[in-house]
């Protein structure tokens, strides 16, 4: 009797940071991992700068003005264009993940042209709002 094949067993290797980042993603893994990302950014920035940003805002005309002028420091408006950009993508994949959650786009076409369109749509708000964030206009 001949003896059955055996697959080769799979090597597991130890990944390192180079070998991580020279990984193609696809858009919707991309999306994926940025929506994480930007989920625990805002739940992260929500004490420590939001709420205190708002309590400034609602406080007093004097600070509100005091606030106005943190506002206006270069820096402060970086940490602000970071927390848009948050914002914007997570709720833009938060409603392609209803729309999968609904079983539209579930297929691998629609969903990787999902997962491009909420990186476009969520880089080109950051974009338009942040040039009003600088005074562009």
């Amino acid at each position: 009797m001949s003896e059955p094949a055996t697959k080769p067993r799979p090597q597991f290797r130890n990944l390192g940071l180079t070998d991580l980042l020279s990984y193609r993603q696809p858009p919707a893994a991309k999306s994926s991992i940025l929506h994480r990302i930007s989920g625990a950014l805002l739940f992260l920035a929500l004490p420590i700068v939001l709420v205190p940003l708002f309590a400034q805002s609602v406080q007093s005309p004097a600070t509100f003005a005091a606030m106005q002028e943190w506002v206006a420091n270069p820096f402060c408006k970086i940490i602000l264009l970071v927390l848009m950009w948050g914002y914007f993508h997570h709720f833009c994949a938060g409603i392609r993940y209803l729309a999968l959650d609904l079983h539209y786009g579930n297929a691998r076409e629609p969903s990787q042209r999902s997962g491009a369109l909420v990186l476009g749509v969520g880089l080109g708000l950051t974009v338009v709002f942040g040039l009003k964030l600088f005074g562009v206009w």
